[in-house]
């Protein structure tokens, strides 16, 4: 059965149930009492496992988390809702530095764990990323991280071993929460309980990610964050790795974030021996697909939302993001990167499968194939219906745009899609 395409309607005034607009409308009340600042927010997380915790880990996250608050203070123009979300989000992160600190301090030996070739999927939103990701993952040789786990990596000291494990509940009920508030979220991009995640949640915990990017368009942030060094928290998210393959094993890791176009030289320096997967797809239509889903989940944040300012954001944000890997490509040998166009990978993923296991010297037994196999058959392509895209609503004239992305096209070699 095809399900109808559908042309997304309410992106500059959301259209919410009175259930949802009643969730929003008492978490309002509570914006007032909950503190968008560093120490506040250190506090709370502190209080919230009990007191005894109180050691964040390496002190590089007070920057960052600093510029942040800041910024959402004075340029993120959050709604009530928003603001407790983003509160509860970030007393979140610190919650798992907190728990992170206190696992390494009882088990040192975890920093002794090799995270060795890790294959990392780099490109753009809406190139093909969580398809490849989730294909490879289904591997059962390759460790992936299931969404669940992104969202609190370290058990609560009281919870280890409960089944169920209490942090799959919790997971539920926040997407549970989002179907309802974001009910065509799933034709642009399925969210599940187990769907293996990127790891721009966990790079969220060190407070310096694009990850804050979806928040809203706040170009202070961005600036400061562009011009960062991102060490420190690429080798945080390092530790973490480690942490989660000691907790609950694993052997060779299967990454993907889209912020790592700007980050192939940290990458390679936190990751040298990383095998690359580049996606490339044609930058125009992928451009319109992004600002549509960002502005569709603008309503789980802003007070006010204005399609060309998010519009606006983002397209340039996703040209900065090539202009890095412009810059950056030949800085990954290719004995351990590929150049992955979409159409290639949609047309035969199989035989796409195949060339990476080749590269990253990964065994395609038969178990891994049938694994493959299996996740195809689950997993058709739209099958949760498209939406319907159009640049007039956010004041983009797609001319300018192909113009702009036109030495990122020639260099990849990227078809033209429309």
């Amino acid at each position: 059965m095809t399900i109808p395409a559908l042309r997304l309607d309410d992106l500059a005034s959301p259209k919410f149930s009175p259930e949802v607009a009643e969730m929003f409308a008492g978490a309002a009340q509570f914006a007032d009492m909950l503190p968008l600042e560093v120490e506040a927010l250190k506090a709370a997380a502190i209080e919230q496992l009990g007191g005894s915790l109180t050691d964040f880990g390496p002190s590089e996250f007070v920057e960052p988390l600093s510029v942040l608050v800041r910024c959402l203070n004075s340029e993120a123009h959050l709604s009530g809702m928003g603001h407790v979300s983003v509160h509860t989000q970030l007393v979140g992160f610190l919650k798992n530095r907190l728990l992170l600190a206190d696992l390494l301090s009882r088990h040192p030996e975890i920093k002794d764990i090799e995270i060795k070739r890790p294959i990392i999927i780099v490109g753009q939103p809406r190139t093909g990323t969580t398809h490849l990701h989730n294909l490879l993952a289904a591997d059962p040789a390759l460790r992936s991280l299931p969404y669940w786990e992104s969202q609190q990596p370290i058990p609560l000291p009281h919870e280890v071993g409960l089944i169920p494990d209490p942090r799959i509940e919790r997971c539920a009920a926040g997407l549970a929460f989002a179907d309802q508030a974001m009910p065509h979220f799933n034709r642009m991009h399925e969210m599940t309980v187990e769907h293996v995640h990127e790891e721009i949640q966990l790079l969220a915990n060190s407070l310096c990610t694009m990850y804050f990017d979806t928040i809203a368009p706040m170009p202070t942030w961005r600036e400061w964050y562009k011009n960062h060094d991102h060490v420190p928290h690429y080798e945080y998210l390092k530790t973490t790795l480690q942490a989660l393959t000691f907790l609950r094993g694993g052997e060779r890791w299967i990454l993907k974030s889209p912020q790592h176009l700007e980050q192939l030289r940290t990458l390679n320096t936190v990751f040298p021996d990383a095998v690359i997967l580049l996606t490339h797809r044609d930058p125009v239509p992928v451009t319109l697909s992004l600002i549509t889903m960002m502005t569709y989940t603008a309503r789980l944040h802003l007070k006010k939302i204005d399609p060309s300012t998010v519009g606006g954001f983002w397209s340039g944000l996703n040209a900065e993001m090539l202009d890095a890997i412009l810059r950056d490509r030949q800085t990954v040998p290719d004995s351990r990167c590929l150049d992955v166009l979409f159409q290639d990978l949609m047309s035969d993923d199989l035989t796409m499968i195949q060339r990476i296991y080749e590269l990253a010297e990964q065994p395609l037994d038969d178990r891994a194939k049938a694994a493959h196999a299996r996740y195809k058959e689950t997993h058709e392509r739209d099958r949760h219906g498209k939406v319907m895209y159009d640049f007039t609503e956010f004041g983009i004239d797609p001319a300018v745009l192909r113009q702009r992305f036109a030495p990122y096209i020639e260099r990849f070699g990227v078809p033209q899609e429309w």
